[in-house]
């Protein structure tokens, strides 16, 4: 049975069988629904320490009455829809994974790459927890930035003109960081035996290899679209 057609009684119930500290799984059977129903409603509900019945089942009203009918795409949207599905597997098969890549996809397309985890949430229709997660490596990867609303004390995630430039840097200085210690360990090892010389060859090459990223992002940063 959809989330939408949850009751009262069935949220003060989910509300009790997270006190008691049960799986979504067991409340699930006690309500004789779906697991992911019960996973959902939490996750868009304030989570499991911080689910409010009356506060989730006010806020699936306001969801009802903003819903209208489903309709067929306009050509653009297709369009877009294609683009974006397209980058999503592109940045997967870099090795991004899906949720990660879907949220970072979701900012370069926004129109001022400036989304809340909230907007990512509704505009990805996933949970506040994942967009937490991918927002947390994207992030430490330098491809995003957070910036704080003072005003309305929340986070806004930001990807501009300079995510490249950070993300190669990061990434280069990672690679930097390991070519040292494997030259230091080939060094300790001895360059007369053949683990030795493998190690401080490979680290040589990360080495020349991190250095000259680091130089041509320093001379491309401001290249001109």
């Amino acid at each position: 049975m959809p989330e939408g057609r949850l009751t009262r009684q069935d949220r003060q119930r989910i509300a009790a069988g997270l006190a008691e500290g049960r799986s979504y799984a067991e409340i699930a059977r006690r309500l004789d629904r779906p697991t992911s129903t019960i996973s959902r409603e939490v996750g868009r509900n304030g989570g499991p320490r911080d689910y409010r019945p009356e506060r989730a089942h006010q806020a699936a009203a306001r969801r009802a009455r903003r819903d209208t009918p489903a309709r067929s795409p306009e050509p653009q949207d297709r369009t877009a829809l294609k683009v974006e599905e397209g980058a999503v597997e592109l940045a997967v098969g870099m090795g991004l994974p899906k949720m990660v890549a879907r949220v970072l996809i979701g900012l370069w397309l926004s129109e001022d790459g400036r989304l809340t985890a909230a907007e990512l949430s509704r505009g990805l229709n996933v949970s506040p927890a994942s967009i937490s997660m991918a927002v947390g490596y994207l992030t430490q990867q330098g491809l995003i930035r957070r910036e704080r609303d003072p005003q309305r004390r929340r986070d806004i995630y930001v990807v501009d003109d300079d995510a490249w430039y950070h993300s190669t840097v990061i990434s280069a200085r990672q690679t930097l960081a390991a070519a040292e210690i494997t030259k230091a360990a080939g060094q300790t090892l001895g360059l007369d035996t053949p683990v030795g010389r493998r190690l401080a060859k490979g680290g040589a090459y990360l080495e020349r290899i991190s250095l000259d990223a680091l130089t041509s992002a320093e001379r491309w940063r401001d290249l001109p679209p």
